[in-house]
């Protein structure tokens, strides 16, 4: 990767990250704010420090959770849009069912799912799937809805198959459309393993900052929340890798 491309890749985003953090510290000391309503990133690190151990175990449960219930949305959204792609008919059937389930907040499903599932790590798997299951369904969908007449009347005049036509011509021309999902999945999917671990707080992320709430100790909180920041960060730009491993071709197209 030449310099300046580095640095826009990988330079600008971590000056961005520091100067959020050193805008943050200043607040914190211009205001002289209270630790307890906001702590200045010493404090952040001072619980870092008191609690390596604890707060690594709690990210790996919350990490679990996060990938376990991303992998099964992904999973399920793509081939649920094959098939809903494949035939109008049954698009128009289910879609309205599958948009109505999706506007229901999940907040007010989770004590369902406490009744229904139990108190076990797999109700904050569901709360994931909840949340990444329709925006990855939704833009598989459109990509595999947009595929130019052209290159489908090409592949029609080469004899393809439905199959053939699907595989190399359909597929990759929604793999664009299919990354804008998995990346707004990605965020989401800490979301709902948060909203799972904070309704039961067991064990994870979420558990910690529901905790360090009813003990005052809001650097602890910050610490998990800073964890879950990175999860998604981290978690985001493994999808964005992974689109320029699988359709390099679709930033030259888009710009």
């Amino acid at each position: 990767m030449p310099p300046p491309r580095r640095w826009r890749s990988v330079g600008l985003p971590a000056l961005g990250a520091v100067l959020a953090i050193a805008l943050w510290w200043l607040v914190t000391w211009a205001f002289d704010i209270d630790p307890f309503f906001l702590p200045a990133p010493p404090d952040v690190v001072d619980a870092f420090i008191r609690l390596p151990g604890y707060l690594a175990e709690q990210a790996w449960v919350t990490l679990l959770e996060t990938l376990i219930g991303f992998g099964i949305a992904a999973a399920g959204g793509l081939l649920l849009a094959v098939l809903l792609a494949a035939s109008r008919t049954v698009e128009r059937m289910a879609l309205p069912f599958i948009a109505g389930i999706n506007a229901v907040p999940k907040v007010a499903l989770a004590p369902l799912l406490l009744v229904w599932i139990g108190f076990g790590y797999e109700t904050k798997v569901v709360m994931v799937v909840l949340l990444c299951f329709f925006p990855i369904l939704v833009s598989t969908m459109a990509g595999l809805t947009s595929t130019p007449s052209d290159l489908g009347e090409l592949a029609r005049s080469l004899s393809a198959s439905w199959w053939q036509t699907f595989l190399k011509v359909r597929l990759p021309w929604a793999l664009p459309q299919l990354f804008v999902g998995l990346k707004v999945a990605s965020s989401l999917a800490i979301i709902g393993a948060i909203i799972g671990e904070v309704i039961n707080p067991e064990a994870g992320l979420g558990s910690v900052i529901a905790s360090s709430g009813q003990s005052a100790d809001t650097p602890l909180a910050f610490a998990a929340l800073t964890l879950l920041a990175i999860m998604g960060t981290t978690l985001f730009y493994l999808m964005v890798g992974l689109e320029r491993l699988l359709a390099p071709w679709a930033k030259a197209i888009s710009s």
